[in-house]
């Protein structure tokens, strides 16, 4: 009995530990597992891809993306919530309204998938082809190819509608708590008068820093004070405080010589090729286009180049920004630049069946037939919702948009008549209804080889740093040898486990996971992130909480001594006496100043900042007055108003109240969700896994 109460057990509890191992983030005693959170990544980063038109994002969206996830999930998770509490919800009806509806989400009306080519404004014919195609019924009648491209739209549709309703949820949850303070009249009068009216004033200032420090005396309770009265602001999260050597992983001179030598070596070839994308394929960082560009699409050099050169001849090599480059002007002609290019594109069916339908096509249009209505029947890509027009195409583009076929009929055949092409996506017909005019356009072949390290280089500078480590395998050796061996060490560097880089080096998130699953005093083997040979060294740790007040008493120490050297100053200059602008400029040893239209809502003043004590001096102090000297955050101060200026405005006290309540909205709904963020009992473990 007993083996088998303990056998469950434990059974019990390696599930236990598996589910609490996957825990990626707690939020008020509710989990999210890993998993739920990498599929919420997943579908972000499928939004980003389709919006970018890319299959790839780099290191810095995949951060961003993941970050943006965590705190959505947080958001979520408090607002749910409190939502629950008061029976809040969005309904069905809500959102066909959102987005079908006569109040379009705006997430929808600013998406440029939606929008008009021509007028660039939101189109719900587009939206709802857009919709129709993605439908699960119809996905299922293409070919295979486009069926994986309409699932990721589709992926891309429920995100978007995801957020949609988080959104009408966030409003709907603010708004009622800022109609809970709605302003009154007296909010509205105040707010009129303080806007309608400003300050044209004079000025002189006296900087803290003409008052030696040697002659302030500032006690240990002073700072203490300060430092209770501003401890909120002290908060921190658990932080690691490291060392660290970043190492260049850059090309050696001999490095520079090899790539020197082979594209030198490469001339004669160059010269001499009869087909010369072949030898540009094989050695260039750049692949060889097979097309005539105009000289406003080359660089400074190239241009220089091919516009003086005869068919033929060589530029080069030469060598800039680590990177070696040769020309060759293969070819000059005359012809448009550009043209305006619509299509049919045939796709989703056999290779005769597109066929016959291209040529039942070519003849109904040779008869007189509107291609953009047949464009909008039959194209099967989005510019059938444009009457089939792609927009203007340079050689180049052509060439990358489908192939030099497609490129041939854009530059070659008449206006107006129908060619047909076809590509890896099917069969197009193609029309061409305008060209640019005529300029002289060059073929040019570019070498490029950018200079890089090599193995040996790379193993070098590898070797070298662990050799370093190996011999000094303390802190205390890293602080007394690293200088002398040429390495750059960073002491003193706070760490803390969100952050995604280490200092300044990008894609360092594997050194900040090591960081904080070792221990005080250890050092890291060699981490490499964006060029970079990176060793880190654990200095010691600063717990959850509050920072020390040895941690901030030299920033104290300062605030207080400004406030101690302001006083001192006030109070010499009332010693003398004076009673104007002038000779009060003339004791600070400065220079009046003047600021116009200032009221009590400007929040910094034209040349000096934010000074709110001015601002309120300002409402008080009658024209023509001067003010007393007194201490502001930047030093002291003595103004003298000299004009009033008000605005010929007719109050309308409806229009200020909801000017009032629509920045409420915003303000007390971000604060409120805050608020309930700030005081959550969040356990955050993504350092476990990213």
């Amino acid at each position: 009995l007993f083996a088998f109460i303990i056998g469950d057990f434990l059974n019990s509890g390696s599930t236990y530990f598996r589910q609490s191992q996957e825990k990626v983030l707690t939020i008020n005693g509710e989990a999210v597992n890993i998993q739920d959170y990498q599929l919420q990544i997943d579908e972000m980063a499928d939004m980003y891809k389709m919006q970018l038109g890319t299959n790839n994002l780099s290191e810095e969206y995949y951060t961003s993306i993941q970050q943006s996830v965590y705190q959505t999930l947080i958001q979520d998770a408090i607002l749910n919530t409190e939502m629950e509490k008061l029976g809040m919800t969005v309904n069905s009806d809500e959102l066909f309204e959102l987005i079908q509806g006569e109040n379009i989400s705006p997430m929808i009306l600013q998406n440029a998938m939606f929008a008009n080519p021509e007028t660039g404004q939101f189109d719900k014919v587009s939206l709802l082809n857009f919709l129709k195609a993605i439908d699960d019924d119809n996905i299922a009648l293409y070919p295979p190819e486009q069926q994986g491209q309409l699932l990721q739209a589709q992926g891309y549709w429920l995100f978007m509608e995801k957020n949609i309703k988080r959104q009408r949820a966030e409003e709907k949850y603010t708004s009622l708590l800022a109609k809970a303070i709605s302003a009154n009249k007296l909010d509205a009068l105040s707010e009129f008068e303080g806007t309608k009216e400003t300050v044209d004033f004079t000025y002189a200032m006296q900087a803290f820093s003409t008052v030696d420090d040697a002659d302030i005396t500032v006690n240990k309770s002073e700072i203490e004070k300060i430092y209770n009265q501003r401890k909120e602001s002290y908060k921190q999260e658990d932080t690691r405080v490291v060392k660290y050597i970043a190492v260049d992983i850059v090309p050696s001179s001999e490095d520079y010589d090899q790539v020197k030598n082979t594209i030198e070596s490469l001339k004669p070839e160059f010269e001499s090729a009869e087909n010369i994308a072949d030898v540009v394929n094989e050695y260039s960082d750049v692949q060889y286009i097979n097309a005539f560009f105009s000289e406003n699409a080359f660089d400074a050099e190239m241009k220089q180049f091919a516009v003086s050169a005869n068919a033929g001849e060589i530029y080069g090599p030469v060598f800039e920004n680590d990177t070696y480059r040769m020309f060759k002007l293969v070819d000059k002609t005359v012809g448009p630049d550009s043209a305006f290019v619509s299509h049919i594109m045939l796709t989703g069916m056999t290779e005769a069946e597109m066929t016959a339908l291209a040529d039942s096509l070519v003849d109904v249009l040779k008869k007189g037939a509107n291609f953009g209505e047949l464009a909008s029947e039959y194209s099967r890509d989005q510019s059938s919702s444009n009457n089939g027009e792609l927009g203007w195409f340079t050689e180049a583009l052509a060439v990358r948009t489908l192939n030099e076929d497609f490129k041939d009929v854009v530059f070659s055949a008449k206006l107006n008549d129908i060619s047909v092409v076809k590509s890896m996506y099917g069969t197009h017909l193609v029309k061409v209804t305008e060209r640019t005019k005529n300029v002289t356009k060059y073929k040019v072949a570019d070498i490029e080889m950018t200079v890089t390290p090599s193995s040996k280089t790379y193993s070098d500078i590898y070797n070298s740093l662990n050799q370093f480590i190996s011999t000094n395998n303390t802190i205390a050796k890293w602080d007394e040898k690293a200088s002398e061996e040429g390495y750059n060490l960073l002491s003193d560097v706070p760490v803390v486990v969100s952050d995604q880089m280490l200092g300044l080096i990008q894609n360092t998130r594997q050194v900040i996971r090591w960081i904080f699953q070792s221990e005080k005093g250890q050092l890291s083997d060699i981490f490499e992130a964006d060029n970079k040979f990176i060793v880190a060294a654990v200095q010691g740790s600063l717990p959850e909480g509050y920072r020390s007040l040895a941690s901030v008493e030299q920033e104290l120490r300062t605030v207080v001594l400004n406030k101690k050297k302001g006083e001192k100053i006030v109070q010499e200059l009332k010693a003398k006496n004076l009673n104007t602008i002038d000779s009060y400029a003339a004791a600070m040893n400065t220079n009046v100043d003047s600021v116009k239209f200032v009221n009590f809502a400007t929040s910094r003043i034209t040349g000096i900042g934010q000074e709110p004590v001015i601002n309120g001096l300002l409402a008080t102090t009658p024209v023509n007055q001067l003010s007393e000297p007194f201490v502001g955050n930047n030093g002291v101060y003595v103004i003298k108003p000299y004009n009033v200026n008000n605005e010929e405005k007719v109050y309308n006290e409806e229009t200020v109240v909801n000017g009032i309540n629509a920045v409420n909205t915003y303000t007390y709904g971000f604060q409120a969700i805050q608020s309930l963020i700030d005081n959550a009992k969040i356990i955050d473990n993504r350092i476990r896994f990213y």
